[in-house]
C-alpha cells in the first residue's frame, strides 16, 4: 500500500514477511496489481485465522516417526478447495491432484472474490468453527468485523 509519504508498505502477514527478509535498501522489481478491496481481502484472511486457531487436529498423528505439525497455508488452501475453488492437476506419479485457486489481486476480481468469501465461510464454519461454538455464519462475521475493528 502508498503511504501519503509515497512509502509502499506491506499490507498483509504474507507481504511483511517477504519484505521483513530483504536488507534495508534492497531495490525491488517486480509486477504489482492494484488492490480490489483491501478491507474485504483483510477479512477473509482473519477468517482463516480465526478458523485455523480454532482447529484442533489430532496431534497423535505422525508420518514416518515425526510429529505433524498443522500449517495456516496448507489450512487455507485446503479451505479453498472445499469451498469448490481449485484447478485440478497432475503429478508426476499420475496422481490427480486439487490445487486452490490464487485468491491474489491479480488473479481474481472482486465479483469472483465475494464468491470465495460466501463458499469459505460456509466451509470454515461447517468444518471447524460450528464444533468450536459458534452459533452460525452471522456470528462468525460480526466476531469478524469485531477483529477488523481491533487491527486498526
Amino acid at each position: 500500500m502508498k503511504t501519503p509519504a509515497g512509502a509502499l508498505v506491506p499490507v498483509d502477514s504474507e507481504s511483511q514477511e517477504l519484505l521483513g527478509k530483504l536488507p534495508v535498501g534492497q531495490g525491488l522489481r517486480g509486477k504489482y496489481s492494484r488492490a480490489r478491496n483491501l478491507q474485504f481481502h483483510r477479512k477473509m484472511f482473519a477468517l482463516f485465522k480465526l478458523a485455523f486457531d480454532a482447529w484442533e487436529p489430532d496431534d497423535s498423528m505422525q508420518y514416518k516417526g515425526q510429529p505433524v505439525a498443522k500449517d495456516f497455508d496448507r489450512f487455507r488452501k485446503d479451505m479453498t478447495i472445499l469451498a469448490g475453488f481449485f484447478n485440478p492437476v497432475v503429478n508426476v506419479r499420475g496422481e490427480i491432484r486439487l490445487e486452490a485457486e490464487s485468491l491474489s489481486f491479480a488473479s481474481m476480481k472482486e465479483e469472483r472474490f465475494e464468491q470465495v468469501f460466501k463458499a469459505v465461510l460456509t466451509a470454515v464454519w461447517t468444518r471447524v468453527l460450528q464444533t468450536a461454538g459458534y452459533r452460525n455464519e452471522q456470528e462468525v462475521e460480526r466476531v469478524l468485523e469485531e477483529l477488523l475493528r481491533f487491527e486498526q
